[in-house]
């Protein structure tokens, strides 16, 4: 297989993650109230939002990059 077309295929797979979940999300752990030794900790929840015009773009792109790679000789 050539190296275009498994950019291409990356590419889809993962524009259709970023649609299907929009965006990654993660937790943090971070220390809320530190008093002699006695610590308090909090887990936050953070999330990345990916734009669903990027997520179509790299679709579109890797379908494209499969396109050509397929009609490319050799």
């Amino acid at each position: 297989m050539k190296p275009i077309t498994i950019v291409g295929i990356v590419l889809i797979l993962g524009g259709v993650t970023a649609l299907v979940f929009g965006g990654i999300t993660y937790s943090k752990n971070g220390a809320v109230l530190d008093v002699r030794g006695l610590q308090l900790e909090a887990t936050t929840k953070e999330s990345v939002p990916i734009a669903q015009i990027a997520a179509i773009l790299a679709a579109v792109a890797g379908i494209g990059l499969v396109v050509v790679g397929a009609r490319s000789k050799s």
